[in-house]
């Protein structure tokens, strides 16, 4: 610093010493105003807390939201996808139950209804689609629909003897279940 600029600055550095000496009247009027900004303080904390808890709770409120309407869209999305699917099985019954009653004398176009079978088959346990297993599995309501009860010796009572038409499960879920005959 030059010796002007230094001598300027002591200056006013000996000027706020002379206007901080204090007189009574303005040691009240200095700590009344203290007490007014630390007042005013603590309210602006207090909004500010109050703010920011009001931001967070509308922040995990949003996010609860977004999750609930993509568990929703999921939800409506695997459900239209089991009605679709629903809607295709009986033409898989069909194709099944021509393949079970072809001819003895069967050409070439046998091999075409199989492939036709196999297809779709496939393409069903590509969209996650898979037939629920009964036969010699003890009848299971969430699983199986029973259409009689016989008496059959050698088979425990409540197995399944034989099915009916097929049930299907999209994942966890039962889209169409089996219809079966059990014993008794």
């Amino acid at each position: 610093m030059t010796d002007k600029k230094k001598h300027k600055h002591e200056e006013e550095i000996n000027e706020t010493n002379v206007e901080a000496v204090e007189t009574p009247e303005s040691t009240e009027q200095l700590s009344a105003e203290r007490e007014a900004l630390e007042k005013q303080l603590e309210e602006a904390e207090s909004k500010a807390s109050e703010y920011k808890d009001s931001w967070m709770r509308s922040q995990a409120e949003f996010q609860n939201y977004r999750k609930r309407i993509e568990r929703d869209n999921e939800m409506m999305y695997a459900s239209m996808k089991g009605d679709i699917i629903k809607k295709v099985l009986p033409v898989l019954d069909d194709l099944e139950r021509a393949l079970q009653n072809r001819p003895s004398n069967s050409g070439a176009w046998v091999g075409g209804i199989e492939l036709i079978q196999k297809k779709l088959v496939s393409l069903l346990e590509a969209e996650g689609v898979k037939r629920i297993e009964a036969v010699g599995a003890a009848f299971d309501p969430n699983f199986h629909e029973a259409i009689s009860h016989e008496p059959i010796v050698g088979v425990k009572s409540g197995h399944v003897i034989a099915v009916a038409q097929n049930g299907y499960m999209l994942g966890e879920r039962v889209i169409r279940p089996a219809l079966v005959r059990v014993a008794q």
